[in-house]
């Protein structure tokens, strides 16, 4: 990959970091997170080493999908603030070195959304073709995006008579993407709120998206993504859309646009995240390396967003029936911790029933994998979830700063908080950011000190991965190759210490490892052969050093 200009692809070694205003900081005392709090957290965030904040939707809405259900593409929750208060969250975020991109849904919008009241009163409505109607609905229906939740994806109004699609919730009626001036909508949508000072979109749902009506011919579908890339490049060259696209390697490629691109730059990796928890189960990495293996070549300027965990449930659904079986018995046993018969509602650490050991090797291999790595809030400190709160939303739980009432997010009164704190030993006077930050050995220091080598070694961000040939067992060995240079990781998926042998191919004479997490150095046979330790849930990185290196670690 010939790297030249690197400035209008920032994407390609951000560190992204994932909050919902609502749950991250309360700045007036009414129990809900909002602007004004957000904006005295950003020194933290541009401490830890965050490049870019993903705001999950801060939006007018009736609050029925956790914001997802918008009745204002254009506003701000008056809950949350106003747009005064969302610019200034903005500046202050490049002042600090930090880009914003928000959550595009325009997959739907909520059944109270002006358009919608509108388009349900006459089947005349200037506004009816906005939504996708049928007198009957088809005999060969689309599955249900939350089975056991709905029934099925179309509604009777009874008033027109008429079936309304709705993939999601019978209260978020799809947008008809057929029609061009809902597209024309879409991008006055973009146009705006990048007049404010945001980077680009995380697109909600792409699949579902871009998937013509039925019975509706587009054509090609992905001409959508194409002119939204278009209409963003000519409104700002470096802003970015970050897809969630959960569907099999090979239907990724296209997209990011094929080799060509010119659709979506970022990509999450939900391939990789799945082959992750099969091989914790497994204490074998060979899962996760079939995966990396396996991702297909994509354009130069696109990359690859690798996660531990997001705010929805941790889907299994690329696994197989068995495999998906395997991860559910070791790390959601309870059937309480599993959802839609694809899906885990719990966190990282409570999963790994709170082994620092693990945590840090999952959190180090994610960051050193290709891609940009993205951090769902309250990961760096090792929160816990609230079994308590039903679904998906157990994970979606306050942030803890400190031991204090509500865990210093809000001075409200208990009963008033958004949502209930985590409680046990997840609880804010065990896990909480200001405890941590006065500790060298916690694990938001950890994650700190992991973020900073990563913004250290950009051959991460826009490098390859490769498969480096060893002789030990349960240990993943990768290369990181680019024209920036060459890393070796190493991380040990197994309770017992490992020593192998490994085969880095010929290097120059004279060529050393030098460990990135520590003093030492490594010499390397000519032919490329060296040895190994790594400790019990270990992890190593090891940058390749030619005779005449100049870089300092």
């Amino acid at each position: 990959m010939k790297i030249t200009d690197t400035s209008d692809v920032w994407w390609k070694t951000a560190v992204i970091y994932c909050l919902d205003v609502e749950t991250f900081m309360d700045g007036n005392g009414d129990g809900i997170g909002d602007f004004s709090g957000l904006g005295r957290r950003i020194d933290y965030l541009a401490d830890l080493g965050v490049t870019c904040l993903w705001l999950m939707p801060f939006y007018p809405t009736p609050d029925r999908d956790d914001g997802y259900d918008i009745t204002d593409f254009y506003g701000v929750d008056p809950r949350l603030g106003n747009h005064g208060d969302f610019v200034e969250v903005v500046r202050t975020a490049r002042d600090r070195g930090m880009r914003v991109i928000v959550d595009l849904v325009v997959n739907h919008t909520s059944d109270k959304h002006p358009w919608f009241v509108s388009a349900r009163r006459s089947v005349t409505s200037p506004h009816r073709d906005f939504y996708v109607w049928r007198d009957e609905p088809p005999k060969k229906q689309q599955p249900t995006v939350f089975p056991g939740e709905e029934a099925g994806v179309w509604e009777l109004d009874e008033r027109s008579g008429q079936y309304f699609q709705h993939v999601f919730y019978k209260h978020q009626p799809d947008l008809n993407m057929a029609n061009p001036i809902v597209r024309d909508e879409i991008a006055k949508t973009i146009g705006f709120w990048l007049a404010l000072g945001i980077s680009g979109f995380r697109i909600d749902a792409v699949p579902f998206l871009i998937e013509p009506p039925d019975g509706v011919d587009l054509g090609d579908p992905h001409e959508l993504l194409r002119d939204l890339k278009s209409f963003l490049q000519r409104r700002s060259g470096d802003a970015a859309l970050l897809g969630e696209v959960n569907l099999p390697y090979d239907q990724q490629t296209d997209f990011f646009g094929g080799q060509r691109g010119g659709e979506l730059d970022l990509q999450f990796d939900f391939n990789a995240m799945q082959a992750l928890y099969l091989s914790l189960a497994r204490h074998d990495p060979g899962p996760l390396e079939t995966a990396l293996l396996s991702r297909p070549p994509i354009p130069p300027d696109a990359t690859w967003a690798n996660f531990v965990r997001n705010h929805d449930e941790l889907t299994l659904d690329k696994l197989t029936d068995d495999e998906r079986e395997e991860v559910f018995a070791a790390f959601a046993p309870d059937e309480a911790q599993r959802v839609y018969g694809r899906g885990i509602t719990r966190r990282l650490p409570t999963m790994l029933s709170g082994d620092p050991r693990r945590i840090r090797m999952v959190y180090s291999l994610m960051f050193s994998l290709p891609g940009a790595p993205v951090l769902f809030y309250g990961e760096e400190i090792g929160m816990g979830e609230n079994p308590d709160v039903p679904g998906r939303g157990s994970v979606r739980t306050p942030m803890q700063w400190t031991d204090d009432r509500n865990g210093g997010f809000s001075t409200a009164p208990p009963r008033r908080m958004v949502v209930p704190l985590t409680g046990d030993g997840y609880a804010p006077e065990h896990v909480n950011v200001r405890r941590q930050r006065n500790d060298d050995d916690s694990l938001l220091q950890f994650v700190r000190r992991l973020i900073s080598r990563y913004r250290t070694s950009p051959e991460i961000g826009w490098g390859q991965f490769e498969q480096i040939e060893h002789d030990g067992t349960g240990v993943l060995v990768h290369g990181i190759r680019s024209e920036l240079g060459r890393i070796v990781a190493l991380h040990n998926f197994t309770d017992v210490p490992v020593r192998l042998r490994s085969d880095l191919g010929p290097v120059e004479g004279g060529t050393t490892l030098v460990d990135l997490h520590g003093p030492e150095r490594i010499e390397v046979d000519p032919k490329g052969k060296v040895e190994f330790e790594i400790a019990p849930f270990g992890y190593r990185w090891l940058r390749v050093s030619p005779p005449g290196d100049t870089r300092i670690g």
